[in-house]
């Protein structure tokens, strides 16, 4: 039986890489990534994965904080576009903005599926995404809470796994970033 493994261990980012401009620093008091700077992507490079469990624990420093984790993307080499246009983006941004479409709120498939209702936690606190991909298929939990309980994609049926830092004012923390592949 196939086991969670650690792809950010809180220990450092080996095996990672940036694509675009800000950058994500570690925090050693609580072993986590927090994202600064402008738009851009830290991907995990070792990997493309195909199906997959993947958990990831996330937290806001403030209510309008924005960022994203992208799954099976192609590689983006130093553009995080071809995150945003060849895999999908599940959004962090319990306002959704700009507009407050429900498309961009935290959970959501960004622009392709919104979550069934909002469970994340206040600011400050960690949550829990688990994200499940088998075939085209999209299952998305938020704080054991079902938000996207199904999505049929058309895009890559193998990519890789990254965080996104949006802008210079969002700072966002990740940790326990653990992958359980299927079919193996």
């Amino acid at each position: 039986m196939n086991e969670f493994t650690y792809i950010f261990d809180g220990q450092s980012i080996e095996g990672w890489r940036m694509a675009g401009p800000g950058k994500f620093v570690l925090v050693e008091y609580d072993k986590s990534l927090r994202s600064e700077g402008g738009m851009g992507l830290l991907w995990y490079i070792k990997k493309k994965y195909k199906d997959f469990v993947l958990k990831i624990d996330w937290k806001v420093s403030r209510t309008d904080d924005n960022s994203g984790i992208f799954v099976r993307f192609s590689n983006p080499d130093n553009d995080p576009m071809i995150a945003v246009n060849t895999g999908y983006e599940i959004q962090i941004d319990d306002l959704a903005m700009p507009d407050g479409n429900p498309l961009h709120k935290t959970g959501a498939i960004y622009n392709l599926a919104a979550p069934s209702n909002t469970a994340s936690k206040p600011v400050g606190k960690w949550n829990t995404f688990e994200i499940e991909v088998t075939g085209q298929k999209y299952r998305v939990t938020l704080n054991s809470e079902k938000v996207i309980p199904e999505f049929i994609g058309n895009r890559n049926t193998e990519g890789y796994i990254g965080i996104q830092n949006h802008n210079a004012d969002s700072h966002v923390s990740f940790k326990n970033i653990m992958i359980k592949e299927k079919n193996m």
